[in-house]
């Protein structure tokens, strides 16, 4: 398979993908091709500085670049030249099969919608991390930031969406769902997770353990955490911060060591007709690694055909 990186995204572009591109293709299969997108020029000098034998990566040209600040819908309808635009041409007719970039979050979502669009009856797509859990295993949470103002039955399907992750990337066989709140009764939340928990519960489409709590994130509860993304990206925040601040005051673990977001490198969109990972905008290069290893392990997975099929029958 051939999977696309923007050389260009992220605060350490473009040294960093590049190097993280060296690392990951010592791990692929070597009929794995990684097409590095942007610049041509700096690709090429950056490369021949690291003394890369040439013909290790394909390289498509891309002059322009999306600024992390810059608004999504504007950046991707005036610049067709950039490197996510680009990179989104390529996927949608098909000269990739994913792609991957740590750059503009908002301008990758706006893309994949614009290009491979969104499979039909999906509310909205989200974007889902694993959690480490204490006793060894791993959880996923979603939303984590796509969809800050969320409906009751969005939540819902997060949960399918959810559970077909944890299935067929994390092999769980039958996971459990909860649902994120302020306390483990059915009546407790607010409007919007009381009235997750009532259409959850009488769902078929997924074991729904119920409600758990902030302090229960790592504990084997539950397999698949639903929230909205407002209250998922606060929650990766905070794990984040807290990350750094037992490294600063030397106090890791091999527990504390798995919430570092290098380990899982990006965040794929689950509900598109595609496979696109978005990486942190201060990835280095173990984290662009493995946000493109996982990146062929979602794509492998063939998530977005188990999803649409899944999805087939609520629009039939």
């Amino acid at each position: 398979m051939k999977i696309g990186l923007d050389v260009m995204g992220g605060d350490f572009a473009p040294a960093s993908n590049i190097d993280g591109a060296l690392l990951a293709i010592k791990e692929l299969h070597p009929e794995d091709k990684i097409v590095l997108i942007g610049d041509s020029e700096t690709i090429h000098s950056y490369l021949e500085s690291r003394q890369v034998e040439k013909g290790l990566f394909e390289i498509a040209h891309a002059h322009d670049v999306i600024g992390m600040g810059e608004k999504p819908i504007r950046a991707i309808q005036q610049k067709p030249e950039s490197s996510i635009s680009i990179g989104f041409s390529l996927l949608k007719n098909k000269k990739i099969q994913a792609f991957a970039s740590a750059g503009n979050s908002g301008a990758m979502l706006v893309g994949a919608l614009y290009s491979v669009g969104s499979i039909p009856g999906i509310i909205r797509p989200c974007t889902i991390v694993p959690v480490p859990k204490e006793n060894g295993g791993t959880s996923v949470l979603l939303d984590v930031g796509t969809n800050p103002d969320a409906r009751p039955d969005l939540l819902h399907q997060f949960a399918i969406l959810g559970k077909l992750y944890a299935q067929f990337i994390y092999k769980i066989d039958n996971p459990r769902v909860g649902l994120l709140n302020i306390g483990e009764e059915a009546e407790k939340g607010n409007l919007l997770t009381q009235a997750a928990h009532e259409l959850m519960k009488e769902s078929d489409d997924y074991f729904f353990y119920g409600n758990i709590e902030g302090r229960d994130l790592f504990k084997d509860k539950a397999d698949v955490i639903v929230c909205d993304g407002f209250t998922g990206n606060i929650v990766v925040k905070l794990v984040e911060s807290f990350y750094r601040l037992l490294m600063k005051r030397n106090l890791a673990d091999n527990f504390i060591h798995k919430l570092n977001y290098e380990n899982h490198g990006g965040s794929p969109i689950l509900g598109i007709n595609g496979t696109v990972l978005i990486g942190h905008g201060i990835s280095n290069d173990r984290a662009v690694k493995n946000m493109l290893l996982l990146t062929k392990d979602v794509h492998e997975a063939h998530l977005s055909a188990r999803i649409k099929k899944v999805i087939d029958k609520y629009i039939q």
